[in-house]
């Protein structure tokens, strides 16, 4: 009776076993480092060694190194020969253009799906704000910012536009940092978010397109002078 080599653990279709472990452990390793980075676990400026971080992690090297090459290319980290990987920091330069891109984009959303909500859709929305007062109590930061992301990020699926869809979902993760940073800073923001959330939803359910275009920019540039010049808030 013959045996198969426990080295040679290959797939019928000639791929190793192996492989599809790989991948679990890159991915895994890409989703810890980015939910320390976004949490604040990892603060901006922080050095991050890979062999510590692969045995916190209970992995090799190989994959914390990948997923740290592709948390540099989407902006979360500066790796260099010298210093390793290091969490960035966002400058004012960027932060500002975060919000442009923001307030080009989310006001004209507001606009084009104003009155037009399906029942399923204002429910959806509703749903989100009701959780938003909750949290109030709770004073929940990391998912007071998950909920602020979803419920901007609704609207632009609910106008069906891919491309706004894709812009948005590249911005989120970067956002979510900063969102984290404005609610860190001034805690009492939370109630006022809230109140202007709830605001701009009735705006838009009622149909007052330009109003609610108008209420979406007031309440981004809030966030973004809260973080450029705090003394103007």
């Amino acid at each position: 009776m013959s045996t198969r080599p426990a080295a040679a653990k290959i797939a019928t279709n000639g791929v190793s076993d192996a492989a599809p472990e790989r991948g679990l452990f890159k991915s895994r390793a890409y989703d810890e480092i980015k939910r320390m980075i976004l949490s604040g676990e990892l603060a901006a400026g922080a050095f991050i060694a890979e062999r510590p971080l692969a045995v916190r992690l209970g992995m090799s090297t190989t994959p914390v190194r990948s997923a740290l090459q592709r948390l540099e290319l989407e902006g979360l980290l500066s790796i260099s020969p010298q210093q390793g990987a290091v969490v960035r920091d966002f400058s004012f330069r960027e932060i500002t253009e975060h919000y442009e891109i923001r307030m080009a984009l989310e006001p004209f959303v507001a606009r084009h799906i104003a009155g037009r909500l399906t029942p399923a859709q204002v429910e959806r929305v509703n749903a989100n704000l009701e959780a938003q007062r909750e949290n109030l109590a709770r004073r929940d930061i990391g998912l007071c910012v998950q909920l602020d992301e979803d419920f901007h990020t609704l609207f632009s699926e609910f106008l069906d536009n891919r491309e706004i869809c894709r812009v948005m979902a590249q911005l989120r993760d970067r956002t979510h940092r900063i969102f984290h940073r404005v609610f860190t800073l001034n805690p009492g923001r939370m109630e006022g978010s809230y109140r202007e959330h709830v605001t701009i939803a009735e705006t838009i359910i009622r149909g007052d397109a330009d109003l609610a275009a108008k209420q979406v920019e007031a309440h981004l540039d809030y966030g973004r002078r809260a973080l450029v010049d705090p003394r103007s808030v």
